[in-house]
């Protein structure tokens, strides 16, 4: 299961589509509970994976190294904004597995969301967890704006050559609606479709280019698909706040719903993480219900929520579309199904934007 540990609601960037920090009395800027409680629930989970949350997870660096140091069994990695690599001692990135770093694309593009200066700095801290642990892995973590270009921004990502998988969110969660609909229309799918067909390309090289949003739909036909949001939220994920409070989701921090125990006595998992509206959705076991906190908090209201639903569905058809080419290449012997496989529970990840 994932265990999104949150160190502290503090952050040291306000990226002007997020906020930054949390207030302290909503996410402790410390964390107040004792790490033995943490260590005795996720020693139950007979394959735990620790991603280090936010705020910014490395202003509180030390608890970092008291959990690794008292779950020594456990998956490690973290979503970081890179700006802090440096403060975490060099034996605790080795026993990272996964850095989610947080980049836009483009300099001037990242930059101008979260803040001047941030895209060399991200750039430089890539480099040096890598050079630190090669073997770890690094995904960049984008969101995705109005003014994004998805073909430029990934392509630029892929040909740094520093980051092993990419994913990307939509700005449609937080900010105040803006038309999505005709920038979906006009600049996202037809960029969609423009990088789904360079990822062909190269998998007709037998080279799987890891654009979760693509794979992730793949994994889903070949293997299993979802049975509640991808991202595991509140049924293989779940969330410790700094407080101990344990929650489905790491961003409903304020949200009553979304409380499933805490520390001290425990938790209970979603029975039905599918929401209602979704499980007749011809598109269910790729979509998952797509994002708990958007059906729950849906801030642009229905019509909004299905706006977005059905530029989604219409990207999770074009990924289906080339389903006889990926066929074909598996008959051939160019790619195999088990390299198809994908949990994006494993590196907290988003399949569906």
């Amino acid at each position: 299961m994932l265990w999104l540990i949150i160190t502290t609601g503090e952050c040291n960037l306000k990226c002007d589509y997020c906020g930054g920090s949390f207030p302290k009395e909503i996410v402790p800027w410390k964390v107040s509970y004792n790490i033995e409680n943490l260590k005795k629930l996720v020693e139950k989970d007979k394959s735990p994976t620790i991603i280090f949350y936010g705020g910014e997870p490395l202003l509180n660096y030390k608890f970092i190294e008291k959990v690794i140091d008292n779950l020594e069994k456990a998956r490690f990695g973290i979503q970081t904004n890179g700006l802090l690599v440096k403060v975490l001692p060099k034996d605790y990135w080795k026993k990272i597995n996964v850095a989610l770093l947080s980049i836009d694309g483009r300099q001037e593009i990242n930059d101008k969301h979260r803040g001047k200066g941030t895209y060399k700095k991200v750039i430089e801290a890539a480099k040096y967890i890598k050079n630190v642990n090669p073997n770890i892995e690094t995904i960049a973590r984008m969101t995705v704006t109005n003014d994004s270009n998805i073909y430029e921004e990934v392509i630029h990502l892929i040909e740094l050559n520093l980051f092993d998988k990419i994913h990307w969110q939509l700005d449609v969660v937080w900010s105040n609606k803006w038309d999505f609909v005709s920038w979906a229309r006009n600049n996202y799918v037809p960029g969609l479709r423009k990088l789904l067909k360079f990822f062909v390309e190269n998998l007709k090289k037998g080279k799987i280019i890891k654009i979760i949003p693509f794979v992730g739909i793949l994994s889903a036909h070949y293997h299993q698909g979802y049975i509640g949001s991808p991202c595991g939220a509140g049924y293989r994920s779940v969330t410790v706040l700094s407080n101990g409070k344990i929650l489905s989701c790491p961003i409903a921090v304020r949200e009553k719903w979304a409380n499933l125990g805490d520390i001290y006595n425990g938790y209970k998992l979603l029975e039905e993480p599918m929401p209602d509206y979704c499980k007749k959705c011809e598109f269910r076991k790729y979509c998952g219900g797509r994002c708990l906190y958007a059906h729950m908090e849906p801030y642009w209201g229905k019509e909004g929520f299905i706006e977005i639903d059905e530029v989604n569905k219409e990207y999770i058809k074009m990924v289906l579309s080339i389903i006889p080419e990926v066929d074909q290449l598996i008959k051939e012997g160019i790619i195999k199904v088990t390299d198809l496989y994908y949990d994006p529970t494993a590196d907290s990840t988003e399949v569906i934007p």
